[in-house]
């Protein structure tokens, strides 16, 4: 109320006026325009039609024949869902369900009612799974629903696995299917992208099999595993009855298992592609000796995107001193000495930790029980290196896994046997840096082994006097790390070379040491004071070699020594 004035506003007429309009239209009352379909007929307003959407105000409020027509027709739309409409325009409710919903998004787009658009599509949001998602993609493009799009796309890049079983799959497109399989942010293994464009041939192979050759180009061979591509892929008569994917899986297969660079001038070298965006490199400390310095069986994992430590399922055993080594997205714990209530046992014994499963199995034992060996990977083998023995002896013995067969082999024993050198695998050869002999004097020794001709060679240097140390290879350099010193110096294989690092902020030994996006990560292992005094460390520290510089990750859960620490790229489906 303003002076003598006042301003009314009844907050009911709009609904009231409408309300009554619609007993007015049931009643057949007043009524200018009947809107038409194939077998039904809907007495309505002109006005209250043109006020309620753009598509009739177009009709009817410009020189358009419908504008003067009793009787106007609307195509495409069935019966009961132009009833839904028109009480919708007038009421303004309507009920949507799975059974009604797209032809209503149908009718809503037409008839350009967009804010029906958008509640069906919120509800078709809701009613989303892996088993559907790819006709919603098709669905959003045909009414341009971007935000349905959005969350269909994500739901089906992220749950490929279930996806790739769907009915829905199958009826893609082949420009669908290509930009589907090829998207770099696609949760899926190479083995399923594989396995879902075959499943996609098969279903008309005689109508598809002309576009086996560009799907076959969206699997990235060279992360697919050895024993899928050897075994799986290899064979199948599809991929063999088309030159050109014999010739990209021949060129596959020689690259990777060709132990030898130098073997096959004629290959042309693959075009590198990088790993999808989904998968992750994570960080994985396995077993060693924590705060107690009792021997744990727990298995640690980094998220370096929640920036969290984890826990993985323990190891099935106590292991003093065993190795592990990361494969395929497998975790290999070798060996070891097995400690229980019965004594200590040193045992041959391979556990495999699946990353994918979070579960551990037994795996083929090696040919020789050892612990405080050395264990590396390169390509699609595993090489433990000495070690101790049943018998307390330091071992010179090397033996070779061969994760396609599932077998062990033994191989040319190092010349020197040395016990805890820094080791490191790169250009068809492993490298073993310093150590200690049986009287635990440090060995300023490089051994080299040949892993194509199975040859050792050894180099004196002035430069090695590491313990207890690990080495990791970043870019052309191998880098060696402490090792009851501070000191970190890099060996260029190629020019026989060593550079000073950065220095460590203590002197440690028995820690690990891993790469993760081309820095190196250290945890843990043990200090020694300025006094000369042991302390265990819960350190986790990073190098970065670009700046030569040194920085604090923060803290391990535990005080942690002796443990083996890893690298391993997967998809984080079980890994929040």
């Amino acid at each position: 109320m303003e002076g003598d004035n006042l301003l009314f506003h009844d907050k009911d007429l709009s609904s009231d006026l409408l309300r009554e309009l619609n007993r007015l239209r049931e009643a057949g009352l007043l009524t200018d325009v009947i809107i038409c379909t194939e077998d039904g007929e809907f007495p309505c307003h002109r006005n209250v039609l043109a006020s309620s959407s753009p598509y009739f105000k177009a009709m009817f409020c410009h020189n358009f024949r419908e504008s003067f027509q009793e009787r106007v027709t609307l195509r495409g739309i069935d019966t009961e869902t132009c009833r839904r409409i028109v009480v919708y325009v007038y009421t303004g409710d309507i009920l949507i369900t799975v059974e009604n919903v797209f032809h209503l998004i149908h009718a809503a787009s037409l008839l350009q009612y967009d804010k029906l658009l958008a509640t069906c599509s919120e509800f078709l949001q809701d009613q989303m799974t892996p088993q559907n998602c790819l006709r919603m993609i098709c669905l959003s493009d045909f009414f341009s629903c971007k935000t349905l799009k959005e969350k269909a796309k994500k739901m089906a890049l992220q749950s490929f696995k279930e996806v790739s079983l769907s009915e829905d799959l199958k009826e893609l497109s082949a420009l669908e299917l290509l930009d589907y399989l090829g998207d770099d942010d696609l949760f899926g293994e190479e083995e399923q992208v594989f396995e879902a464009l075959m499943a996609w041939v098969k279903h008309d192979v005689q109508g598809r099999k002309g576009y086996l050759q560009q799907l076959f180009q969206k699997v990235r061979l060279e992360y697919v595993h050895p024993t899928f591509l050897f075994h799986f892929i290899a064979s199948d008569p599809l991929i063999q009855s088309s030159m050109t994917c014999r010739n990209m899986l021949e060129t596959a297969c020689r690259l990777i298992f060709s132990l030898d660079l130098n073997i096959s001038p004629d290959i042309k070298p693959m075009t590198h592609v990088p790993r999808r965006f989904s998968h992750q490199e994570f960080l994985v400390n396995v077993g060693g000796r924590k705060d107690s310095q009792q021997t744990t069986r727990d298995v640690l994992l980094f998220n370096a995107k929640s920036n969290q430590w984890l826990s993985l399922a323990k190891l099935p055993l106590r292991l003093y001193k065993a190795s592990a080594v990361g494969l395929h997205g497998n975790v290999y714990v070798l060996g070891g000495l097995s400690i229980d209530r019965k004594g200590n046992t040193v045992t041959s014994s391979v556990y495999i930790l699946s990353l994918k499963l979070n579960q551990w199995r037994k795996g083929e034992s090696m040919l020789v029980p050892r612990y405080s060996h050395r264990s590396i990977g390169y390509k699609n083998y595993i090489f433990a290196i000495g070690g101790t023995g049943e018998k307390q002896q330091i071992l010179s013995s090397v033996e070779r896994f061969d994760s396609i067969y599932n077998t062990w082999e033994s191989m040319a024993n190092m010349p020197t046997p040395v016990l805890h050198p820094a080791v490191a695998a790169k250009d068809q050869r492993i490298y073993l840096f310093g150590g200690e002999d049986a009287m635990q004097n440090p060995v300023r020794l490089i051994q080299v082994y040949h892993i194509a001709r199975n040859m050792w060679f050894r180099m004196e240097t002035r430069m090695v006097k590491n313990v207890c140390a690990p080495a990791v290879v970043v870019g052309d350099k191998i880098i060696i790390i402490g090792g009851y010193t501070r000191r970190v110096i890099a060996y260029d294989a190629v020019k026989n070379t060593f550079v000073k690092c950065a220095d460590m902020k203590d002197r440690r030994m028995h820690h690990g040491a891993t790469v993760l996006q081309n820095r190196v990560y250290v945890t843990g292992g043990r200090c020694l004071t300025v006094d000369n005094t042991i302390e265990d460390s819960d350190s986790f520290d990073c190098y970065d070699p670009e700046t030569d510089a040194w920085s604090s990750k923060g803290k391990l859960p535990n005080r942690l020594f002796d443990h083996s620490c890893l690298t391993l790229q997967c998809i984080p489906t079980h890994i929040q």
